[in-house]
């Protein structure tokens, strides 16, 4: 059987079978410098990850608000500690620091 004939072969095999084939997860790196986040603006895939990097010596915080894709939320990050957060819509999550209102941000998330 040719290669191209057997890729189609298995590609029809998952689907009639439910098989999901992974796509490589990634993480985006946010790093938060003297009251701002680096970068502001960042575009993942739905699935990915984000992380923040506080290299402040204060607490922040990402928060979105409920009006945003995926409702509300808040990771809390502490000076010099990284923290995660992996969106669960697509569409774009504006957020800010509640600690520092100054502070925003805003994920772009796109389907795979």
């Amino acid at each position: 059987m040719m290669p191209a004939m057997k890729r189609m072969v298995f590609a029809a095999f998952a689907v009639l079978s439910g098989l999901h084939i992974a796509s490589a997860q990634s993480v985006q790196r946010i790093e938060i410098n003297k009251l701002s986040y680096a970068p502001a603006e960042v575009t993942i895939h739905l699935g990915d990850t984000i992380e923040w990097a506080n290299n402040d010596p204060i607490a922040h915080t990402a928060t979105a608000k409920p009006s945003e894709p995926g409702g509300a939320w808040e990771v809390l990050i502490a000076p010099g500690k990284t923290a995660k957060y992996v969106p669960t819509l697509n569409g774009t999550i504006s957020y800010y620091c509640r600690f520092h209102p100054n502070m925003k941000g805003s994920i772009i998330i796109l389907l795979k």
